[in-house]
Formats: C-alpha cells, structure tokens, sequence
C-alpha cells in the first residue's frame, strides 16, 4: 500500500477490550481498511501481565500492517513485545528520561502538553513527536477545540511531527487535517462499532485524500 506523504494520516488508538484475541481480531480488521501510521496500545485497566500478553498479539500484526506499534507508558512492555516505541502521556522530564534510555531504537513521543508553555518544554527535548490531547478523551464528535489550536500552532512554527486527538465523530479527522498537523489520532470514532471499523479507515483515508490540504515539501 502507498502511503500519502504529503498529507495528514491516521493513528489508531486500540480500543479498551478485556480480550487480548478479541482485540487482536478488531485491530487486524481496522488495519485492513486503508493506511494507518501507527497504532497506540494504552494499557487500560489491565494489569502488567494481562498488557504484556495484549501487546505480544498486537505487537506483530500492527506491524504486518506496515504502521508502527506503539506501546503507552511501559517501556518493559514495549521491550518485550518487540513494538516499534513508547508513548508516554507525562511530562518533558519523563520523555527526556525516555528518550536518553531508549532512543533511537524506540519511537519516542508523547506528552500531555495542555498549554503552549508545557508544549516547548517537550519539544526541546526534542522527541519523535508531541501528542495533543488524552488517549481516551474522545468524548465528543468533534476534537477538543484547545487541541486543535495547539496543533495548528505547533504545526505552523515546529518541525517535530504532531498527533492531535479526534472526536467520536470520523469526520472529526478532516478539522484535524486542517489544523495542519502531520496526524490525527481517533478511537471511538473508528472502533465504537467494531465491525465497521475497517470501512470507517477506509472513509476517513478517502476523506482526507479528497479534502486534506497538502503539506509543502
């Protein structure tokens, strides 16, 4: 599958489902619908060695796809899963840490920046990308309004890649798009009826390869 270079793409965020096979299928179906960048594995409720096993199923078929599998918060987990980074929803300090220990053999990225200030302090440590919003705060149909105007502000000063979180609503990725902002994140948007998931991919590449605006080279 080619991948659009030139316009924001889509990171999934796997959806919180007790069954490590049940969700294994749900993930590998989404996959199956058009181009995803990366999937992001938060751990949830499950305990560490319930998201060891969840990440060890995810893991190999995210990366089958051709996106990156990204695991939250536990660098042993994201060790042993063999994933391709880490994504830590804490602050410049924790990424710095993260970044010294593991990178470049981890995909490093993240942050819970939820103002300006917060957002430059991440980026002069400078991870692979800042992440703008909360993995499960897709509690509305459309992304949250301060993420968007961090993103748009990001994306027009600061080279390092940004993801902002979507809303429930798939359209929810073309107000992202443009934001300019490298990717957008959804979860529910894609995954709240899961047997759908891999047309809803499908509708929101199509979306954006229609409307998305291009970015320059």
């Amino acid at each position: 599958m080619t991948e659009p270079e030139n316009r924001c793409r889509l990171v999934l965020i796997a959806p919180d489902i007790a069954d490590a096979d049940e969700q294994a299928k749900i993930v590998a179906d989404a996959l199956k619908g058009g181009d995803v960048a990366s999937v992001i594995v938060p751990q949830y409720g499950l305990d560490d060695g319930a998201f060891q096993k969840h990440a060890e199923k995810l893991v190999p078929l995210i990366q089958d796809a051709g996106a990156a599998a990204l695991i939250s918060g536990d660098s042993r987990v994201a060790g042993r899963a063999k994933a391709d980074g880490l994504h830590l929803s804490g602050n410049a300090e924790a990424l710095s840490e993260a970044i010294d220990k593991h990178a470049p053999k981890l995909i490093i990225g993240g942050g819970n920046a939820a103002d300006r200030h917060h957002a430059l302090e991440i980026g002069e440590v400078r991870p692979d990308y800042i992440f703008f919003g909360k993995l499960d705060g897709d509690i509305k149909p459309e992304a949250h309004p301060k993420n968007l105007a961090l993103g748009e502000w990001w994306a027009s000063m600061i080279e390092i890649p940004c993801i902002v979180m979507g809303g429930t609503d798939p359209a929810s990725a073309l107000a992202v798009a443009e934001t300019g902002a490298e990717f957008v994140a959804l979860r529910l948007a894609v995954f709240g009826e899961p047997g759908r998931a891999p047309s809803i991919v499908a509708e929101i590449n199509a979306l954006l390869d229609e409307k998305a605006p291009r970015f320059e080279d």
